[in-house]
């Protein structure tokens, strides 16, 4: 049995930047993930050129004070790397679209935007789905031809049922910091650098089985049989992982964790040489009524040999062939130009309105309690929203 101030289940960006507040603040932590990497959701593919591509989230904004106080505290704003301004395509009737202020404009239906007008004037987001709030505002046909694919490929799964004020929100900028950012070597940098930090241990390739409930906090086991015992214990897992962590410790938190709605995302990188490629440089490709919600690319840090992809199927179990083949006729090479083939599965918040309600409840039940739950089915899928979360239940749980 080991003991700690503090167990974080969870070694994505949300149980990093928990375990960075506990160490910061003279806490013994130990940070604990299923999988042999630390980064969850923060994804980033290495060759062994040198050469890296985002598998998931894949952009960071000056907006994100969380997170640059993150990156601050960890000596890396130095590592901050500009993102170029290359336009994101839309892939329609098999032809790519630049999606330019005015290359959407010629795709919407104008008759139709001109007769929406008069909703912006009252419109609200509060109670409002993302399909309810956007098609009133430029037409349900607009809605279903070219926005709802854009913005469904934010989360990489249908936006029409998300609340529409969780997508997309306004935050102070930083001036001093630049407007849209990644790092060298990729995001999955900033967990990595958590896990050798002061104060943090790192047990990977440890996934967790139970958790307990002891005379002095919590205890968690592993499925190896290790146990480790701490007064803090955070969940920084998908909502259906947690639930099933906290059936026998927390059985009301656990139903109500097991009632969050969750989306699964099938990712499929690949690396191409630049010389292979007759598509312009973009930031990423959008597809209408196809097999992939989303394409990213590494072409906002252009590369002179490489040119890297990632595209998030829709969850139909696809064979990965089939897959690949989609991917090939996207780009207009050969399966044999496809290199570094990456296949990873990803669980996402699918939230619905109403959820404000099951984190209200949730947060009812974790009050005076030493049990923080931590993730992006709180206030929203972004990385600051998941940054935000954990320094909030890191100053609850410290409080008491």
């Amino acid at each position: 049995m080991e003991r700690y101030d503090a167990v974080v289940v969870g070694g994505g960006v949300s149980g990093a930047s928990f375990a960075w507040h506990c160490a910061r603040a003279g806490r013994s932590v130990l940070l604990l993930e299923r999988e042999a990497r630390l980064g969850g959701c923060l994804h980033s593919l290495r060759t062994a050129s040198g050469y890296w591509l985002e598998l998931g989230a894949h952009t960071c904004y000056n907006s994100y004070g969380g997170f640059i106080e993150l990156l601050e505290g960890l000596a890396l704003k130095d590592h901050l790397l500009p993102r170029a301004k290359v336009p994101f395509a839309l892939l329609k009737d098999g032809g790519l679209h630049p999606l330019t202020p005015g290359g959407v404009l010629k795709l919407l239906d104008l008759w139709e935007l001109a007769r929406s007008l008069p909703a912006a004037f009252t419109a609200k987001k509060d109670g409002q789905t993302m399909y309810g709030y956007y098609a009133r505002l430029f037409g349900r046909k607009n809605y279903d031809r070219v926005l709802g694919p854009l913005f469904s490929a934010v989360p990489s799964q249908s936006a029409d049922p998300i609340p529409a004020e969780m997508l997309f929100k306004k935050r102070a900028r930083r001036k001093d910091v630049l407007r849209s950012f990644t790092l060298d070597g990729g995001l999955q940098t900033v967990v990595e650098a958590v896990g050798r930090a002061p104060g943090i241990s790192v047990a990977a390739g440890a996934p967790a089985r139970d958790v307990e409930r002891t005379a002095s906090g919590f205890a968690v086991v592993t499925e190896d049989g290790r146990r480790f015992e701490s007064a803090v214990l955070a969940v920084a897992t998908p909502p259906s992982t947690a639930s099933a962590l906290l059936r026998e410790a927390e059985p009301e938190l656990a139903t109500r964790l097991a009632g969050v709605k969750v989306s699964a995302i099938e990712t499929v990188a690949v690396v191409v040489e630049a010389a292979r490629l007759k598509l312009p440089p973009v930031a990423g490709i959008v597809p209408i009524d196809d097999l992939f919600f989303s394409a990213v690319t590494r072409d906002t840090v252009p590369d002179p040999r490489l040119r890297g992809f990632a595209f998030h199927f829709r969850p139909e179990g696809l064979p990965l062939e089939r897959k690949l083949a989609r991917i090939s006729e996207v780009l207009g090479v050969g399966r044999e130009d496809l290199r570094e083939v990456v296949e990873a599965k990803a669980i996402m918040p699918s939230p619905v309105l109403g959820h404000e309600r099951v984190v209200a409840e949730l947060d009812r039940l974790l009050a005076g309690g030493k049990l923080a739950l931590l993730g992006n089915y709180f206030g929203g899928l972004a990385i600051e929203d998941c940054v935000s979360r954990s320094k909030q239940e890191f100053a609850r749980v410290a409080r008491g």
